[in-house]
């Protein structure tokens, strides 16, 4: 059976797909990156905004309409909290909420009569991840999230936290590096609070995967800045701790954060950021930003978008808040009119290139170990533009002819020149 996976929304969906890739292939079924040639389509579906949801309603009626004769089986967040809706969607044969998403591959073969083969299953190879292009691979340890920020719908959807056993994470990584993975990213809803259920911590998963496994690269999901404790920091010593951070700062603005019920302060958030900075040259944060949150003032904006200025982030995530039921937000008073929303999310996308641009010039003339990917673009006479990522996880991409392969390789490059969506290199070989 051809199996076809699709995702939106975060990174631990993202792990969750690769951990389904890998159950398929072990029960001998195959995975393949055309939806329209497969008999099974799995979506893990989003729910983080309203747009994220109408995203997820879409692609589920889209994926039907290409591939009407494949079983189509929806799971996540926006199935979870609108299982109902799901189930009515055409073409969906089966709903698998977040709870029950550690069985769904046992739980789609059995509920669709779909029969594994056991006689041709095999141990997860290169075939699952290579066949989706990964060179790196996403590492669920966590899920679920005890905090309540007042804006958001994912504590709903995912539940209670939940921590993997840490010799659970070190089998999966040590066998994702014989497959010759050159990049984990460990992922959780609220990555920080791993090991909360365990009598464990963050720090002491990360030290463990650091002695007992091979990989290259070990790259962290997105943390709450309140968790990094001083044990956190020192971790950064060791270069195969890739320097970078996505901390969700939400606001710059201390009144909107307290309204969001965010538990760390400007002040203590920039005395992180130069932390981080002062210990690993061009470290790189980037970060969420919520526009337009109920009772979101003038002012309060001026001081947010002049604290984002003044902290300077790689790359900004930003979001225009949306109502979302079921949330503490959605009964604030003195919602920002959408006009107002609009303007605002408009300036800092304007700040945000201006950042990143920043943050990229800083660079330049500077040599970086690039993990190149799989994807390329033509640009004819027999040359061809490669990208890849830096270990501050900057896009770089240099040109070389089409019949060089540096796909999953690791090679240092001198980076030249910026551009708006990367910067551009030179291979040292």
């Amino acid at each position: 059976m051809l199996v076809h996976l699709k995702t939106l929304g975060c990174r631990l969906n993202e792990a969750e797909l690769e951990s389904w890739a890998q159950g398929f292939q072990k029960t001998g079924h195959q995975v393949t990156r055309q939806a329209e040639a497969a008999d099974l389509i799995v979506i893990n579906s989003c729910a983080v905004t309203q747009d994220a949801s109408r995203k997820s309603r879409n692609l589920i009626r889209r994926i039907h309409r290409e591939n009407p004769t494949a079983k189509l089986v929806v799971s996540g967040c926006y199935a979870s909290l609108n299982r109902e809706e799901a189930e009515e969607l055409m073409g969906v044969d089966l709903v698998i909420g977040n709870q029950d998403k550690d069985q769904l591959v046992e739980k789609t073969l059995a509920e669709l009569n779909m029969d594994s083969m056991p006689v041709m299953s095999a141990e997860p190879g290169e075939m699952s991840l290579f066949a989706r292009g990964r060179q790196r691979a996403f590492i669920k340890v966590q899920d679920g999230c005890r905090y309540r920020c007042t804006f958001c719908i994912v504590t709903v959807a995912r539940g209670e936290e939940s921590s993997r056993p840490i010799a659970d994470v070190l089998e999966e990584i040590n066998n994702l590096t014989r497959q010759n993975i050159q990049e984990i990213v460990l992922t959780g809803v609220h990555l920080g609070g791993y090991g909360h259920d365990r009598g464990s911590d963050l720090v002491e998963l990360i030290k463990t995967v650091l002695a007992e496994t091979d990989v290259q690269r070990l790259r962290l999901g997105s943390l709450e800045p309140w968790e990094l404790s001083e044990e956190f920091f020192e971790l950064f010593k060791n270069p195969r701790v890739m320097p970078h951070l996505h901390l969700p700062l939400q606001s710059g603005s201390d009144t909107v954060l307290r309204r969001m019920a965010r538990r760390c302060k400007t002040e203590e958030f920039v005395a992180i950021v130069k932390r981080l900075r002062d210990q690993v040259p061009d470290f790189n944060i980037t970060t969420d930003i919520i526009v337009g949150f109920p009772g979101e003032t003038e002012q309060e904006w001026e001081e947010s978008f002049n604290f984002i200025k003044q902290t300077g982030f790689g790359h900004i995530h930003i979001f225009t808040y949306s109502k979302r039921e079921g949330t503490k937000a959605a009964t604030l008073p003195n919602p920002v009119p959408a006009d107002i929303k609009k303007l605002r999310s408009q300036q800092l996308h304007g700040l945000a290139n201006a950042l990143k641009a920043e943050f990229f010039s800083a660079n330049l003339g500077k040599t970086a170990p690039v993990l190149w990917e799989g994807y390329s673009e033509d640009l004819g006479d027999g040359r061809k533009r490669v990208f890849g990522y830096s270990p501050n996880y900057m896009r770089v991409a240099c040109e070389v002819g089409t019949e060089q392969l540096l796909e999953n390789c690791i090679i240092d490059t001198v980076l030249d020149e910026t551009n708006e969506d990367f910067i551009a290199g030179r291979l040292l070989i």
